[in-house]
């Protein structure tokens, strides 16, 4: 199982995650300003429109009935997208955090097996001149 894993995390291209994460995190960053100026849209009845007179009452009853459901339904929608946004601007930052703590346990794990080559080194040199 482990193996499955190493695999996986050898595979990733780690420079490029690395050098994209800002880029990702800044994406997030003006998706979410750019929802928030938007508007949820006019209110209903707004703007001076008039309605048309009809010999079916009911029918333009019917009318301002679906108008009024399909403004519900794009006001509905709309804050969907901006939860949406929110939680891919959570995501793109919570990215970039995780990738920095990559890259300082990467540069961790170099400075470790650097040490171990070096005390490895002194101690092999101390067995042989003791010897």
């Amino acid at each position: 199982m482990a193996i499955g894993w190493l695999t996986v995390l050898k595979a990733v291209p780690w420079a490029e995650v690395v050098g994209n994460a800002p880029r990702i995190a800044e994406g997030a960053k003006s998706l979410w300003s750019a929802i928030c100026r938007k508007r949820a849209g006019p209110a209903a009845g707004a703007g001076g429109i008039q309605p048309v007179a009809t010999e079916a009452p009911a029918s333009l009853a019917t009318l301002q009935a679906q108008l009024a459901a399909t403004q519900a339904a794009v006001a509905e929608l709309h804050n969907q997208m901006r939860e949406s946004v929110e939680l891919i601007k959570a995501l793109a930052e919570q990215n970039t955090q995780l990738v920095e703590r990559i890259e300082a346990n990467r540069k961790r794990t170099v400075w470790l097996a650097v040490t171990t080559v070096v005390i490895g080194v002194v101690a092999v040199m101390a067995l042989t001149s003791g010897g």
